[in-house]
């Protein structure tokens, strides 16, 4: 072999399993790890005085709230995480989902759901900061307020998700999270169903358990476990520094789980959330949950799971056109980072 044969290849596809998806792993175009905490972050500052979630008129109608973690009845001055509607919903309760058709190509309908707003107490400390029974409260209230929703007429799909930082979306600088219902399933889940659904069918078995058993025997990847849960940089990462929090034993709905898995996956995010802060200097980022839809059909096969984007790089025109991310570090670079911070 030649030592032109030898050199390792500057860049490679890698495949993602559980969506079909292709990724560019572009490393011969990458920063060393410690670079990207070196990047400038951009900070919209906000008083305290004049944020409406530090505002104790605007939550004290909360759908929901806890203090000092345990779920109360009435909302006090003494609030510590809290559900309210958003006061601008991109979907609005409705008893009937109308559709209208255009011509034979064009259909619309109603935007039907429902849009919450979960609020921590602190104005100033972003998940990652918080102890963990602040964010252990977080995750109460994701379950409570999906396994209310879900059952609500026109639900579908309940998708919950978190922007954190300026580039991530968040137009708020207080920490919060969102919280919305659609009769319709996103293009991404959709997809993750469907090959879910094929191999298991095919193999008998789950595709993400399959991937955990491979990725605990590899060992590479994983950047911090508990007794229940992974936390790891995906094979096929999207971005460089993806994340994902994975239950190592096979639970397909969310809303299913027990205190003691409530308490374990608390732990996992507080310290993936933690390590992302501290590795990449507070990095915006978003994260979202995949769990089967409440559409009423057996998603049996499918396993939750979160994801944590941080916003490493824009999308430009070969990430929009090809439908095809590039990430300038090697997922396996990543975890060894992450796990040492």
């Amino acid at each position: 072999m030649t030592n032109e044969e030898k050199k390792e290849f500057p860049s490679e596809l890698r495949y993602d399993v559980s969506s079909g998806d292709w990724v560019v792993i572009a490393s011969g175009r990458a920063k060393r790890p410690e670079m990207f905490k070196k990047e400038e972050r951009i900070k919209k500052e906000i008083s305290r005085e004049s944020c409406p979630f530090c505002d104790f008129e605007e939550i004290k109608n909360a759908i929901v709230s806890f203090e000092d973690g345990k779920k109360v009845d009435t909302v006090t001055e003494n609030w510590s995480a809290v559900s309210i509607p958003n006061k601008y919903p991109a979907f609005i309760p409705s008893e009937t989902l109308e559709k209208r058709y255009e011509n034979s190509l064009y259909q619309t309908m109603n935007a039907v759901g429902y849009h919450e707003v979960v609020i921590t107490r602190d104005h100033y400390k972003s998940l990652g900061e918080l102890p963990f029974e602040k964010v252990r409260e977080v995750f109460a209230l994701y379950k409570n307020r999906y396994t209310e929703l879900k059952g609500k007429k026109h639900v579908n799909y309940v998708s919950i998700f978190h922007n954190h930082g300026v580039e991530a979306g968040a137009s708020i600088a207080h920490p919060h999270s969102q919280i919305l219902t659609t009769p319709l399933i996103d293009i991404d889940l959709n997809k993750a169903l469907a090959k879910g659904r094929t191999y298991h069918e095919k193999k008998k078995n789950c595709i993400y358990c399959q991937m955990n058993e491979w990725e605990m025997e590899k060992r590479e990847r994983i950047i911090y476990e508990n007794d229940l849960f992974l936390v790891l940089c995906p094979f096929a990462s999207k971005a460089a520094f993806q994340t994902i929090i994975s239950p190592k034993k096979h639970l397909a709905y969310f809303e299913e789980i027990n205190e003691k898995e409530l308490d374990l996956l608390a732990d996992a995010f507080r310290v993936a959330l933690s390590k992302l802060y501290k590795g990449l200097n507070d990095p915006p980022y978003n994260f979202y949950l995949h769990c089967a839809p409440s559409d009423g059909m057996d998603h049996g096969y499918y396993h939750w799971h979160w994801t944590i984007l941080p916003k490493t790089s824009v999308l430009a025109g070969f990430e929009l056109g090809a439908r095809m991310e590039i990430s300038t570090i090697k997922p396996e670079k990543a975890a060894e980072y992450l796990r040492n911070q």
